[in-house]
């Protein structure tokens, strides 16, 4: 169920979109989902690390030799350096993944592109995006 909070939270990151200069919804909802992936992500690989502490197993995390690309390592940087690091190599990044060119990710991954105009807006967005997570229980201080 959609609480008014949650209403509320989701249509104002789409008004930072709209007012930010990105107006096409398909093109709203693709980069929203490229950031909700980024961020995801991190969650998944440390997750990952826990279970293998927990386990006494090896973990190799996906973001080996390249920490400062992970969602948690970004969203509390300067504007500028969030919007340098997703634009330059975390994009670049998650469309390597998987760059075997059968999969379905490889797919619909090799033609992302970052259409978020100004280091604010995504500042505002990465902000948003958290708030969004923290009030569906999916926050960095779930237990």
């Amino acid at each position: 169920m959609v609480t008014g909070e949650l209403k509320n939270k989701t249509d104002r990151l789409w008004e930072m979109f709209w007012t930010g200069g990105l107006t096409n919804p398909l093109d709203v909802i693709e980069q929203i989902t490229y950031l909700m992936f980024i961020r995801d992500l991190d969650e998944t690989d440390q997750i990952g690390m826990r279970n293998s502490l927990y386990l006494g197993e090896d973990h190799i995390s996906i973001f080996e030799g390249k920490e400062h690309l992970k969602w948690s390592s970004l969203r509390d940087k300067p504007a500028e350096y969030i919007y340098q690091t997703i634009q330059g190599e975390v994009f670049p990044f998650i469309k390597s993944l998987h760059e075997d060119n059968a999969s379905a990710y490889s797919k619909y991954m090799g033609d992302a592109i970052f259409k978020v105009p100004t280091p604010q807006l995504l500042e505002k967005i990465v902000t948003a995006l958290d708030e969004l997570y923290e009030l569906i229980g999916k926050g960095p201080d779930r237990k």
